[in-house]
């Protein structure tokens, strides 16, 4: 019997996906591939499987996530903004390093905080990039750690002029001639503004003292002072007796006092 011609036959491998080292590159093909295709191929279900075990299931792999700085928050004070961070979940010693960025509401561009970029602190002074009172700002930090870094951390919308506190003022009483001299000390209220230029805590603050005098016998409480000069005499004082004086700091710009300071007794000759 005559033998017809051989006919050879040649499987084509199969072509991988443009990027097949990447996760993304597999879920796209698949996803062609499913369309046309009633079962998925294996290759596919494997690719799923390895991208949700390198992903933790999401956008960023869990060794990246871990690093990510925990409860970044501004702390207002005496009219300084510092943004506070914590490190990630997993320490990493002093090899950490971290970047700052600032912007206000509305803005799309974020700012480098120049002096809080690859610091290995946990706070960044952001008093000058916020000094807007009543203007909303964000931050945002990110962490750095061998070659490898976090996603950006971000804070809740943050207004100076909701969330500032103020020190008591600090006081002290000298005797003279028969009338007493309170002397008022201010918080450490920053000196210059964003433009370098010199701040008056009277002017610019527009800060007040309010001075109360407590009578130990008759337990009533006087104010015997309003202004913004930091001394303030209390005269015609009962002979023999003896009082006590708070004083506190008052903020019109803000409509908000600060607590009230240690009591300062003296007695009257």
């Amino acid at each position: 019997m005559e033998k017809g011609p051989i006919i050879e036959y040649s499987r084509k491998p199969s072509r991988k996906p443009e990027g097949a080292g990447r996760p993304e590159a597999w879920r796209e093909h698949c996803c062609q591939t499913s369309r046309t295709s009633t079962t998925m191929p294996k290759h596919c279900f494997l690719g799923f499987l390895v991208s949700f075990l390198l992903t933790g299931g999401e956008g960023i792999p869990p060794a990246l996530d871990s690093l990510k700085p925990q409860r970044v928050q501004f702390r207002s004070r005496n009219f300084h903004n510092v943004l506070h961070w914590q490190p990630g979940r997993t320490l990493t010693g002093n090899s950490s390093t971290y970047f700052v960025q600032y912007k206000m509401y509305g803005q799309r561009q974020w700012q480098n905080k120049e002096d809080c970029w690859g610091i290995q602190e946990l706070f960044c002074d952001l008093t000058n990039e916020t000094s807007d009172l009543q203007e909303p700002y964000y931050g945002r930090v990110r962490m750095a750690s061998a070659g490898s870094y976090s996603d950006w951390s971000v804070t809740r919308r943050f207004i100076p002029w909701w969330e500032m506190k103020i020190d008591p003022p600090v006081i002290n009483i000298t005797q003279i001639n028969g009338s007493s001299w309170v002397v008022l000390h201010t918080p450490n209220f920053p000196h210059k503004d964003e433009k370098g230029k010199n701040l008056s805590k009277e002017n610019d603050y527009g800060l007040l003292y309010r001075v109360f005098m407590i009578n130990n016998s008759l337990k009533k409480e006087q104010q015997v002072y309003e202004g913004a000069r930091g001394v303030a005499e209390i005269e015609a004082l009962t002979p023999h007796s003896g009082y006590c004086v708070v004083a506190e700091i008052y903020l019109p710009l803000l409509d908000r006092s600060s607590q009230r300071s240690e009591e300062r007794c003296v007695g009257t000759p």
